[in-house]
Order: C-alpha cells, then sequence, then structure tokens
C-alpha cells in the first residue's frame, strides 16, 4: 500500500472523479444511443415505405399498360369481325345485326 503523501491523494481523487463522471454520464449515454438507434429504425422504415410506394406505381403501371394493349387489340379485331360479317355489328353500326348468320361461299 501506498504512503500517504499529497501527490498521492491528488492522484486518487482525481482517478475517483473519473470513476464518477463515467457512472454519472452512463444513462446519458445509453439513452442517447436508445435514440439514435430508434432514429436509425424509423428513418429504415419510411425508405422502405417509399421504396414499396415506387414499386407499386411502376407495377400498376405496367399493369395499366397491358390492360390498354388488351383493349386496343380486341379493337382492331372488332374491324376485322365487322369486315367478315359484311354488316353492320350491333353496337358498332347503326343497324342491327343480320339475325342469321351469314352462309360460307
Amino acid at each position: 500500500m501506498a504512503f500517504p503523501t499529497a501527490v498521492n491523494s491528488q492522484i486518487t481523487d482525481a482517478v475517483t472523479q473519473a470513476d464518477l463522471q463515467v457512472v454519472g454520464v452512463s444513462p446519458a449515454v445509453a439513452l442517447g444511443n436508445l435514440y439514435q438507434a430508434t432514429a436509425q429504425a424509423l428513418a429504415n422504415a419510411a425508405h422502405n415505405a417509399t421504396a414499396a410506394q415506387q414499386q407499386m406505381w411502376i407495377t400498376a403501371q405496367a399493369a395499366t399498360t397491358a390492360g390498354v394493349a388488351l383493349i386496343y387489340s380486341h379493337a382492331a379485331g372488332g374491324v376485322k369481325t365487322m369486315d367478315i360479317l359484311g354488316g353492320p355489328v350491333r353496337g358498332l353500326g347503326a343497324e342491327a345485326a343480320p339475325t342469321t348468320p351469314p352462309s360460307p361461299e
């Protein structure tokens, strides 16, 4: 054990104060770390939500484009059907469609 001198008591006091400071600020540091982790998690969640919305928008655009292309392809087929029947098709022309199917030629 060291002999009590003025230098030894100053060193002991400095070490004790440093230890007490570490113990004193530990709750604040822990809470700061918790806040930082929570903020990071919330930022990640917001980023993931934004990315999901963007992907949903791209998927919706692709589905709409495919639907419009399908409608246009059927509309083109409707014109050809009208040509094959040789007369107006109900709903496409002013006259009613013929009641008997056309005879094969």
